[in-house]
């Protein structure tokens, strides 16, 4: 069923439907990461869904802001979503396959680039979601980790930046990928479901031919033992 939510703080409402999937606290925490500055006036955002990470981006910048989602039931909300926030002059949002950007895009374009990607490879033993669409926007079905980092280094211009959030289970994998494709990494900060916890998820920043030497943050821990959100997660709603 659709249904208008608002993002919780942001003075931003957006459309979702229980049928595929709703927004997560990482398409949040992301852009609350991300460091735009007065220079930046090209931002682009992959896997946008139904574009909460464009849109609480365009509360920091005046940046012209693109965004990019495969599915057309989720491009459909994600359009809805810029309109009924009256950012039709900000965000563009296009339903295009990532790996067809360069035909849309010259290289070197973006000042920054943002992406909350599909977490999990596909193997032969892999529990799929038989949802389509939520197997798509949860598993490299059409989208791998190279891929995805290959057409980032493309669109990026030398010194833009990568922001991107995963599982910390792929991190090394991650590092060893962003060197590959000269994206160097400059800030990582680990997310913790609650104290005493292992970090599932990390928020990193790479930099295309950025100067070695890398920043680790305090990291981030959500909830409370009670299940209630921790003091900083509530600022960052704020």
């Amino acid at each position: 069923m659709e249904v208008i939510n608002d993002i919780v703080g942001k003075n931003l409402k957006i459309y979702q439907n229980d049928d595929y999937f709703k927004f997560s606290l990482e398409s949040v925490l992301l852009p609350n990461f991300v460091n735009v500055k007065l220079r930046d006036k090209m931002i682009i955002d992959l896997c946008s869904g139904n574009c909460p990470i464009p849109l609480i981006l365009s509360l920091k910048t005046k940046a012209k802001i693109y965004a990019v989602e495969l599915q057309k039931e989720i491009y459909d909300l994600g359009i809805k979503s810029i309109k009924i926030n009256n950012k039709e002059n900000q965000i563009e949002l296009l339903n295009e396959d990532v790996l067809n950007l360069k035909n849309k895009f010259k290289s070197d374009t973006f000042d920054i680039l943002t992406v909350n990607p599909p977490y999990f490879k596909v193997l032969d033993n892999s529990l799929v979601n038989t949802n389509i669409t939520k197997a798509t926007a949860r598993h490299e079905k059409s989208l791998s980790l190279d891929s995805l980092l290959e057409i980032s280094f493309y669109l990026l211009k030398t010194n833009g930046s990568l922001y991107m959030v995963h599982r910390t289970e792929r991190l090394i994998e991650i590092l060893d990928l962003l060197k590959s494709y000269h994206l160097t990494p400059k800030e990582l900060e680990f997310i913790y479901p609650k104290d005493n916890s292992s970090s599932k998820l990390f928020m990193i920043k790479a930099v295309k031919y950025g100067k070695e030497g890398i920043t680790v943050k305090n990291g981030i821990y959500v909830h409370n033992s009670d299940g209630s959100y921790k003091e900083d997660i509530k600022r960052i709603f704020e």
